[in-house]
């Protein structure tokens, strides 16, 4: 049986068209702040400090870029961040799919308490104080693994992908017990394979989440030689004189364009993974968050 063709009426076209235009401009709108900033880490100090400088680069010098990319603090403090990002996704990932598959299944009986136990911790907020004695009591003071250990498991991560599991197919799970299936087999060799689209959407959510983290290791990292990314953005941006040469000399840069460039080189890791996971974000983010 053929289905009539459905005819969109002229009030869908103009709703349609309407979304389109408001959304492409909130997406010009959240774009020029970036644009901006991009243009002023390639433009030339004498028209910046005069705000010449909007959304092109104007006396065009790859200068500021230059000097960045040579600063050795920059880059130790890059990698320490990617080590975390990556090994900190990968094991969030783990630890929270494992948590996540006995609170989806119904046989399980402790599963509505602990979960009613998750989203209270959605609600309420743990005390600094007693978060910050806790972290250091475990020896994660002035330690790499307080970027990881910390973000570990996020309630609203769990939920989706609980949410996801609880949708599957349970003749999928049954043929494969038939078969001599564990749940740590069936879970590694059945259900994470075709959990994909979420997997990946919730490793965009736990990968920007540790590579833009601020507060925790403000609070817990001392020594210099283990900031993060964005704790030397921020010592970058603050204390200008740090990558400024001194005012006597006349340079093809300044603290501004130094500033922007550093921005722009946080910032262009994570922006490039996305469109890599783009096509799978969508399609989790509605499979966990509906069942």
């Amino acid at each position: 049986m053929v289905m009539a063709q459905y005819k969109e009426s002229l009030g869908d076209i103009l709703f349609r068209y309407l979304n389109m235009i408001i959304l492409g401009l909130l997406s010009l709108l959240m774009l020029m702040p970036f644009a901006k900033v991009l243009a002023t880490s390639f433009s030339g100090p004498n028209p910046v400090d005069a705000g010449e400088v909007y959304f092109w680069p104007v006396q065009f010098t790859l200068e500021s870029w230059s000097y960045v990319l040579k600063q050795a603090p920059l880059w130790n403090s890059f990698l320490l961040t990617l080590f975390a990002t990556v090994v900190g996704t990968c094991i969030c990932l783990l630890v929270t799919a494992l948590m996540a598959y006995p609170l989806a299944k119904g046989e399980f009986k402790l599963a509505k308490i602990i979960m009613v136990m998750v989203v209270i911790t959605m609600i309420f907020r743990y005390p600094i104080i007693p978060y910050f004695l806790a972290l250091r009591s475990y020896g994660l003071y002035n330690s790499i693994w307080v970027l990881i250990i910390p973000h570990t498991i996020s309630a609203f991560n769990l939920i989706i992908i609980r949410t996801f599991f609880k949708g599957m197919p349970k003749e999928l799970e049954e043929a494969a017990q038939i078969e001599g299936c564990g749940y740590f087999r069936l879970l590694f060799r059945i259900v994470l394979p075709s959990s994909k689209a979420v997997l990946a959407t919730l490793g965009i959510f736990y990968a920007v989440g540790i590579w833009n983290q601020f507060m925790t290791p403000l609070m817990f990292i001392e020594d210099q030689a283990l900031y993060p990314l964005q704790l030397k953005l921020r010592e970058y941006i603050i204390f200008t004189d740090m990558i400024a040469e001194g005012p006597k000399v006349v340079l093809p840069y300044n603290n501004t364009t130094l500033q922007a460039t550093t921005v722009i080189f946080a910032t262009i890791p994570i922006l490039l993974v996305y469109p890599f996971l783009q096509k799978h974000f969508v399609k989790g983010a509605m499979l966990g968050s509906v069942k």
